[in-house]
């Protein structure tokens, strides 16, 4: 009598073997693992890249707050869920968005590796012949004598920050900070001589620490790096705060939840049309007034979407969505700016 059960190799139950899944996990029958395998399911379970991302693309692209709008209805499966697809679109447009961070950190690194302080009228005296030059002046001054040094260094940096009331005072005293750097003075007197307080907090002795720190190597695009690197972590915070701002527009539009969801197809309407401008930009450099009617659009489907979305009036809805976008371009967004350079100077 043929064998009429087959053992699913995943959860281990009985099924008929006409059937080509399992019915209690869903597992394929036969399901050799091949490289195609192995990538095509990596996607689909992370990203659900099938036939819902298709039927959800055009409609997010086409059709603004159409998305939201079906899945605030309850067809919630037959679209891509909006949170997978915010990651799907924020992963493709921040890994094009690598290529251009990545040559902005080197350009910058380039120009701040250039002679910083020239010396006399010969502008191309390197920084390196200044310190030589500022390090003879201090020794000969000093009578080389280590303990006479150190003790004329520690006056004259206390004298030097007491007059000073400025913070990273480096154009006045670069010749003596380069000195004090060549000989390997202590941090604390560079710091002195650069205007840190006595009784400095630990937040200013941090940003001094810092400032010397980029001064000795030069190296600003750790700094750029470490800012765009924070950006996709930043988005997490911006996008419920926009979210926010739509449910005080609309308090009698559904819970806090419903705007989140529209923010989430918003938003990956946004980073679809910044992956295309970088995408487009990379093969052919198109014109900046194309990109910069590619960016105005996305204000055009703001407010199409609200228009949709929360079923009110046309006037209403660019009124409410020239409210969201300024609050969101003018207060929150610079907010979020001032925070990630900060931290990125801080932790660089």
């Amino acid at each position: 009598m043929p064998k009429t059960k087959e053992t699913c190799k995943n959860c281990n139950k009985e099924f008929n073997k006409k059937f080509n899944y399992c019915p209690y996990c869903g597992q394929q029958v036969n399901d050799a693992l091949t490289i195609k395998v192995l990538f095509y399911n990596t996607i689909s379970n992370y990203f659900s890249f099938d036939a819902r991302f298709l039927k959800s693309f055009f409609p997010l692209m086409l059709k603004p707050g159409y998305l939201a709008s079906r899945f605030i209805e309850g067809k919630r499966l037959l679209y891509l869920h909006p949170a997978q697809m915010y990651l799907f679109v924020a992963v493709i447009f921040f890994f094009l968005f690598s290529f251009v961070q990545r040559e902005q950190v080197q350009n910058l690194d380039a120009q701040l590796e250039k002679p910083l302080v020239a010396v006399g009228t010969d502008s191309n005296i390197s920084l390196d012949t200044e310190i030589k030059i500022s390090t003879n002046e201090v020794e000969k001054n000093y009578s080389v004598k280590p303990n006479v040094l150190q003790k004329e260094l520690e006056t004259t940096s206390k004298s030097q920050s007491d007059k000073n009331n400025s913070i990273l005072n480096f154009d006045s005293n670069a010749k003596k900070i380069d000195s004090l750097i060549a000989i390997e003075a202590p941090d604390n007197q560079v710091f002195n001589e650069m205007g840190m307080s006595n009784d400095a907090s630990f937040l200013e002795k941090r940003v001094y620490a810092q400032a010397l720190k980029l001064y000795k190597s030069r190296k600003g695009g750790s700094i750029l790096q470490a800012f765009f690197d924070a950006i996709p972590i930043a988005m997490f915070f911006l996008l419920p705060i926009f979210a926010l701002i739509l449910k005080l527009l609309y308090l009698k539009k559904g819970v806090y939840a419903h705007h989140l969801v529209f923010s989430f197809y918003y938003f990956s309407f946004l980073f679809t049309v910044f992956s295309i401008i970088l995408g487009v930009n990379f093969l052919i450099d198109i014109p900046d007034w194309i990109d910069i009617l590619l960016i105005l659009s996305t204000f055009i489907y703001l407010f199409m979407a609200l228009k949709y979305f929360y079923k009110q009036s046309w006037l209403k809805s660019f009124l409410k969505s020239t409210v969201t976008s300024l609050v969101f371009l003018m207060f929150v967004a610079p907010l979020a700016v001032f925070v990630l350079v900060v931290f990125a100077f801080l932790f660089y």
